[in-house]
């Protein structure tokens, strides 16, 4: 429970949920039972739904939907219950739609609860294998290596850019900077091609990977914010500063789906750079010196890294957030670094 607790703390805190059963107008007839529905629940548990009849028309039959997903239709008065399996997690709307006395029409009974993780998260432990300098004018949004060279993204207005750098020394072999209205977020490479996001601007852009040159400006198809972004080699995952990870089609750059990132019973917001290491998202919590470990099919933590006691060794005046992760795979090795750092550690990860 100690160690629960714990990882709590260092990513967010406190539980926040919702319920909603009973959302009815005076008129309303019928109403979830909400003495057999809980608020939250976990994957491998059932959900039983009732409907209260409290002026005791007489029903006819009840369909069910979750998610506006039919599933199940009743004569009469007949509860349904389903269980949680291939859910996401988070919330899940439950609606009834109840025939009675004969009216075609039907009255829509609405409510939902909330799908919770039931992995308990490891605490992970580092060694530092080597210390590299940091550009302590880099507000620091992206960072993922192409081959043996690193790609790191900034943000604010008017001194946005993304880089190629030489990680040992900090050189810079070429600087694309990017117009002044835009505030750049996350990078990420895939199929040859460098995909940027903006924050607020709803805007991205896709550049050749060896040239840089720019071949592609696109519209984000959802309103949301641009953070963070990594890849599996088929799909782009990018965080918005929710509690969600959305997956966008490459080819497309159409949305297609997301998940939402619980640990225990707590959705964890502000997620924010993202890498991909070893079938598994790592990313950083914006405000906090760490780390989640999160699987890409479920959205649940499955470890969290304290990066706090890196932190202390930073010497810039300026400096802010941790926020930074790449991942190069020919040393195993993750490297991490901050906005405005003044260093940039290369770590090692384990149990």
């Amino acid at each position: 429970m100690k160690k629960h607790k714990l990882l709590s703390v260092i990513l967010l805190g406190a539980s926040i949920f919702s319920c909603d059963h009973n959302k009815k107008n005076e008129e309303s007839y019928f109403s979830f039972d909400e003495a057999k529905i809980k608020a939250q629940y976990e994957p491998s548990e059932t959900v039983n739904v009732n409907i209260l009849n409290a002026q005791n028309k007489k029903i006819d039959s009840i369909v069910y939907y979750v998610n506006d997903k039919n599933i199940a239709s009743k004569k009469g008065a007949e509860g349904v219950s389903f269980d949680l399996k291939g859910k996401k997690l988070g919330y899940q709307n439950l609606k009834a739609l109840v025939y009675f006395d004969g009216d075609t029409a039907g009255e829509e009974v609405n409510g939902r609860i909330e799908v919770i993780s039931d992995v308990q998260p490891k605490l992970l432990s580092y060694i530092i294998v080597n210390t590299y300098p940091h550009d302590t004018k880099s507000f620091t949004e992206g960072l993922e290596f192409f081959r043996d060279t690193l790609i790191e993204s900034t943000g604010q207005k008017g001194a946005s850019y993304f880089r190629k750098i030489n990680y040992k020394t900090g050189y810079v072999f070429k600087q694309i900077n990017m117009e002044p209205q835009y505030f750049g977020e996350g990078i990420t490479v895939i199929g040859g091609k460098i995909f940027q996001l903006t924050w607020q601007d709803n805007t991205g852009f896709v550049y050749n990977a060896n040239s840089l040159k720019l071949e592609k400006t696109f519209q984000f198809d959802k309103k949301i914010e641009g953070w963070g972004m990594t890849n599996d080699g088929k799909m782009i995952y990018e965080s918005d500063g929710t509690e969600k990870i959305w997956m966008m089609d490459p080819a497309t750059q159409k949305i297609d789906d997301y998940i939402n990132v619980y640990s225990g019973s707590s959705k964890i917001k502000a997620i924010n750079e993202l890498e991909w290491i070893n079938g598994k998202i790592y990313g950083n919590i914006w405000q906090k010196d760490a780390i989640a470990v999160i699987n890409p099919v479920t959205g649940a933590v499955e470890g969290v890294l304290n990066l706090a006691d890196l932190r202390k060794q930073i010497m810039a005046p300026d400096a802010e957030v941790l926020n930074g992760i790449a991942y190069n795979p020919k040393t195993r090795t993750i490297f991490v670094t901050g906005k405005y750092w003044d260093k940039m550690f290369e770590i090692k990860v384990a149990e």
